[in-house]
């Protein structure tokens, strides 16, 4: 067989490989139908690499029931979530503040289909600096007395993370139970011996979904980007920071790190925790049964309403993308946005643009340098589409922001781990905090004001004249956004 002959053997071959791969995507996998012409257009444009990419970036996670915890009965979660459903439906439900009960809709949407359930005893305390962040974390791990559970999507091999190993360690050594789950590809750069010290300790370290092979993960999608702390079963963080010294603003890239956590103490720990363990089990051979002392009786410690959210590609539902939706559609006078990604799917960025229209400001802040440079592309992309018709843009100029936090009229707010684009809506498992309560809110908007005369606002005018090789720039990533 001639050089020629092979030649043309091989593309005829690479060519009914994309075809079938092809129709796996199109019949099979049902995506969205944006995603799949963006795969389709990788496929057929470069055969090769695309079917290279696909098998990184493009497996799809069935939708079933991959955590599984069944103990839930054992503290209420199914009779709570039933009994308040019931009250919702019959306008009977005790609201202590009434400024909550106007957002019964979206309580109810969250509560039916992610049993999020309502806590209305609970004191939040709210951070927006990493030093400080981590200086009340590890306070209230080194006074922990009976486990600490602790998720993150980064943990890093550096002096943050090394000091908190360092007090994780001690802990077990006092008898404290330690469990740790990371994200194995959010970490993946963590070498295996960094936690010897804690499990020698007597603590648990899992990863989540972890490599087949060392260094080698090509599950790059459905990735466990929560950032949770649950101490005592009392004491809850949830929020964007991760674990390194880059979110403490000691990277010389980024700057100053600007995100949003927050600090929970009340029973709104309960669903923290019972999310701590679906996940924990779900990566862990050493499972997590039902004990009291997880689910400690805890006295009111304050007035904000609470709902803890999850959403990931294994759902039904687009639990958090969704309650999005619904806090935009709730606004009257604004809304405000902090994310460090901007790329909605058709649903979101059309609830923005009614909002708009509408007469409600919109008002987005996002960071003015990239971490993943056709996601700020794409980002900048996004935003013309609002500049166009009125909404306000600002670019933080100092340093990083990477907060996850959208309010509306300063009544009712969302902070968490899930940013405004496809990968947290359908392909991370993601976590948010709703929040009702004005004081609070409003301790939000302040520091959104505070981040606005750090910042500069983009307007079309500027969006207009931008040179041709970020527009082009902008193209490839925004027909790529499906799948980044």
């Amino acid at each position: 067989m001639t050089i020629t002959a092979i030649s043309t053997a091989l593309v005829s071959m690479i060519m009914l490989l994309n075809i079938v791969l092809a129709g796996f995507v199109v019949f099979l996998e049902r995506r969205d139908a944006s995603a799949t012409w963006a795969w389709l257009l990788v496929l057929f444009f470069v055969p090769v690499v695309g079917f290279l990419l696909y098998l990184i970036f493009g497996q799809n996670l069935s939708r079933k029931k991959i955590f599984e915890w069944k103990d839930e009965k054992k503290i209420g979660l199914i009779d709570i979530t039933e009994t308040q459903i019931n009250l919702l439906r019959s306008g009977d439900f005790p609201f202590h503040d009434n400024k909550t009960a106007q957002y019964k809709d979206l309580i109810y949407m969250l509560l039916v289909n992610d049993s999020a359930v309502l806590t209305q005893d609970n004191h939040v305390d709210v951070f927006t600096d990493g030093k400080e962040k981590f200086h009340s974390l590890i306070t209230d791990i080194s006074d922990a007395k009976d486990h600490i559970h602790l998720l993150y999507y980064i943990i890093r091999n550096d002096n943050l993370g090394r000091d908190l190993l360092s007090v994780l360690t001690e802990k077990a050594r006092q008898g404290v139970e330690v469990r740790v789950l990371y994200d194995a590809m959010g970490s993946r750069r963590l070498p295996r011996k960094f936690f010897r010290p804690l499990i020698e300790a007597g603590g648990k370290v899992s990863a989540f979904f972890p490599a087949i092979l060392p260094k080698l993960n090509l599950q790059v999608n459905y990735r466990n980007h929560r950032k949770l702390v649950i101490i005592d079963g009392k004491v809850g963080y949830i929020g964007g920071f991760n674990i390194g010294d880059e979110y403490l603003g000691l990277n010389q890239k980024f700057g100053y790190w600007r995100d949003t956590h927050l600090k929970i103490s009340g029973k709104a720990v309960f669903a923290m925790q019972t999310r701590f363990i679906l996940d924990w089990n779900q990566a862990s051979s050493s499972k997590i049964s039902y004990e009291n002392r997880l689910f400690p009786e805890v006295p009111p410690i304050g007035d904000t309403d609470v709902q803890i959210v999850s959403s990931g590609p294994d759902s039904e539902w687009e639990q958090i993308k969704y309650g999005y939706i619904k806090l935009i559609n709730s606004a009257k006078k604004y809304i405000l946005i902090q994310t460090p990604y901007f790329i909605p799917d058709a649903s979101v960025l059309d609830a923005l643009k009614i909002a708009v229209l509408s007469g409600v400001e919109v008002r987005l802040m996002i960071p003015n340098k990239p971490d993943h440079p056709f996601v700020y592309w794409a980002t900048y992309s996004n935003i013309g589409d609002l500049l166009k018709i009125g909404a306000k843009i600002y670019i933080y100029e100092n340093g990083f922001i990477h907060a996850k936090t959208m309010v509306a009229d300063g009544k009712i707010a969302s902070v968490g781990t899930a940013n405004i684009d496809v990968r947290s809506f359908r392909l991370n498992f993601e976590i948010n905090a709703f929040l009702y309560d004005q004081i609070l809110v409003e301790e939000l908007v302040e520091i959104f004001k505070k981040d606005v005369s750090l910042s500069r606002e983009l307007t079309y005018g500027e969006y207009l004249v931008r040179p041709k090789i970020i527009r082009f720039k902008e193209s490839i990533s925004r027909l790529l956004s499906p799948i980044l």
